[in-house]
C-alpha cells in the first residue's frame, strides 16, 4: 500500500513540474514570437519607407498599430502563464 502512496504522490510532484515547464514554456515562446514578428514588422516598414519617403507617416502609424497588436497577443499569452501557474 505504501508502494502506492508513493507512486502518487511522485506523479502528483511531477504532475506540478510539468505545469511550470508548460507555462514557462508558452511564455517563453509567446515573447518570442513576438519579437519575431515586431523585428519583421520594423524590416519591412523601414524597407517601404526607403522606397517610398512620402509614405513614411502612414507606413508609421500602421506599424506603431500593428506593433500594438502583436505585443496584446503576447501579452495575453504571459497572462495566461501566469495563471496556470497561480491557479492550479
Amino acid at each position: 500500500m505504501k508502494l502506492f502512496t508513493f507512486v502518487a504522490d511522485m506523479w502528483l510532484e511531477a504532475g506540478s513540474t510539468i505545469q511550470y515547464l508548460g507555462a514557462a514554456l508558452g511564455a517563453g515562446l509567446a515573447a518570442i514570437g513576438a519579437g519575431i514578428g515586431i523585428g519583421t514588422l520594423a524590416s519591412s516598414a523601414l524597407q517601404g519607407i526607403a522606397r517610398q519617403p512620402s509614405a513614411a507617416g502612414e507606413i508609421r502609424n500602421n506599424m506603431i498599430l500593428t506593433a500594438a497588436l502583436i505585443e496584446g497577443v503576447a501579452l495575453i499569452a504571459e497572462v495566461v502563464a501566469i495563471l496556470v501557474i497561480f491557479l492550479k
